[in-house]
């Protein structure tokens, strides 16, 4: 994990807004909003820690960046033959 991505995760547990590089990270006392170049890319359950990625936007998108930075709030996440992927579900 690189180290944007170490303070991008510890923003959301800490419960502080993040802004660094493409990355920003908004917090409320019950959700984070993850943010890359503007863009939203998921949504974290402060209490659970429950991941909801916004699946439009890594439909669009699925860089390298991108699955990087979801990889690193523990979402699993590939592309393939150039369809992206979470767990075994295509978008």
């Amino acid at each position: 994990m690189r180290k944007l991505e170490a303070a991008m995760v510890a923003s959301i547990k800490l419960g502080r807004d993040f802004d660094s590089e493409n990355t920003r990270v908004s917090v409320n006392d019950n959700e984070a909003w993850v943010y890359l170049h503007g863009n939203h890319i998921a949504t974290v359950d402060r209490k659970t820690g429950e991941v909801e990625v916004n699946r439009d936007t890594f439909r669009k998108w699925p860089t390298q960046v991108t699955k990087s930075r979801l990889k690193a709030l523990g979402v699993n996440v590939y592309v393939k033959k150039g369809i992206a992927y979470i767990g075994d579900e295509e978008l």
